[in-house]
């Protein structure tokens, strides 16, 4: 499946849980117009799950819904550990596995991306559950169910990496610092929409 049709799908099921996205599931959501309620972790590589934890923990009367990269998701893999050890049963983790850094970008490859199991890492780690998707209908049938089910719960979404677009021939400009400033401007909505809710 290609991550827009996997975020879209999360988007129209997720209700008035809050969403945390990282990198191309961000980038995806934007494409989306999806706003409100909303947190993007962009200066914290690797910190959405934690991000999402902490939100999951404040407030459990809210779902929250983290969409990490499988990237930024080796780089703090230890987050695993941390959100199922505070068992917050108001979370869903999900994972886009398409094996790229820098997906639609640079595509860089991300290591072990051929052979790494998330699921088993996230059962390993003492999530409650874990699943797999290849397919973005299958993904929309099984929501209601995920979205239900007491976490954490860990999806992993097999999604093609989009095509790339710098490399040796086009190199990529400097990311803008409005991508840097954006996440304490969400977390500022978020907090409002936290006290009218």
């Amino acid at each position: 499946m290609r991550i827009l049709e996997a975020c879209k799908q999360i988007s129209e099921a997720r209700g008035e849980r809050v969403l945390v996205a990282t990198m191309g599931a961000m980038f995806a959501f934007d494409a989306l117009g999806v706003t409100e309620c909303r947190l993007s972790s962009v200066p914290l590589m690797g910190g959405a799950a934690s991000l999402g934890l902490g939100l999951a923990l404040a407030r459990p009367e809210h779902g929250v819904i983290v969409v990490d990269g499988d990237a930024s998701l080796l780089m703090q893999l230890g987050g695993l550990v941390t959100v199922a050890d505070r068992r917050p049963a108001n979370l869903i983790h999900f994972v886009v596995q398409n094996r790229a850094q820098f997906a639609g970008a640079a595509n860089l490859p991300v290591p072990g991306g051929q052979d790494v199991d998330f699921c088993a890492m996230a059962l390993g780690a003492g999530y409650a559950s874990a699943h797999r998707f290849d397919s973005a209908d299958a993904l929309g049938q099984a929501l209601p169910a995920l979205f239900d089910a007491r976490g954490p719960v860990f999806v992993a979404l097999e999604v093609e990496p989009e095509a790339a677009q710098f490399g040796p021939g086009k190199p990529q400009p400097e990311i803008p610092d409005r991508q840097f400033h954006r996440m304490g401007v969400e977390a500022e909505q978020l907090g409002a929409w936290y006290a009218s809710h």
